[in-house]
């Protein structure tokens, strides 16, 4: 039986920067990034550090008009906080509340590897779907071989009628190759993070996404 659906987003990803604290979501939003993801790790970071980064990323979207801030991961929390957004990973399918975050109208990003995800996925009818990794990436040890993006173009229909975010080993020099293949939003961790100057990195990132 399908699952009804997830709330739409409520505009095109385009650029979107997954970045590690509530700091960067702030900044990011100062320099007109509008889609952003606060991917914060359990390791390294108490309970109560966890749901103050999330609490202050989900506000600073929402002093913002249009912003778009994902939670990953940690969907109780963002549930408790309303986030505008979650993204989860397959293994997040097996365990979290879906009909809770559904019914909150939460927006629900999937990550997905293989067109076996992709299919999973889908049949929860999300706001948008990632698939990747594009290329490889050193940021974590990935059990999934670069999707490349001959494969994008292809399984970017697969994932049809969703939007596509393309993710993984993702720079601003690769980013209109990325965007070629037919997919709606580019993931960005390194390119802006790790950039020499971050501003600039990101504003560089949505005048490449908006043309």
């Amino acid at each position: 039986m399908t699952s009804p659906a997830f709330a739409p987003l409520s505009s095109p990803i385009g650029f979107y920067p997954v970045v590690h604290d509530a700091a960067w979501v702030q900044r990011l939003l100062d320099w007109g990034v509008r889609t952003v993801q606060l991917r914060i790790k359990t390791a390294g970071h108490t309970p109560a550090e966890i749901e103050r980064e999330v609490r202050a990323a989900v506000e600073a979207g929402k002093q913002v008009p249009g912003a778009q801030v994902f939670i990953n991961d940690h969907w109780p929390l963002a549930l408790a906080a309303g986030a505008y957004g979650v993204h989860l990973g397959q293994e997040d399918l097996d365990t979290a509340d879906l009909a809770a975050l559904r019914s909150a109208g939460v927006r629900l990003g999937l990550s997905t590897h293989t067109p076996a995800e992709l299919a999973r996925a889908k049949a929860v009818q999300p706001s948008y779907l990632a698939i990747g990794p594009i290329y490889p990436t050193t940021l974590k040890v990935m059990p999934y071989a670069p999707v490349g993006l001959t494969q994008l173009k292809e399984w970017a229909l697969l994932a049809a009628p969703y939007p596509v975010v393309a993710i993984g080993g993702i720079s601003l020099e690769r980013l209109p190759g990325v965007l070629a293949c037919g997919v709606d939003g580019v993931a960005v961790v390194s390119a802006v993070t790790l950039a020499e100057n971050p501003q600039q990195a990101a504003l560089e990132g949505l005048r490449l996404a908006a043309r």
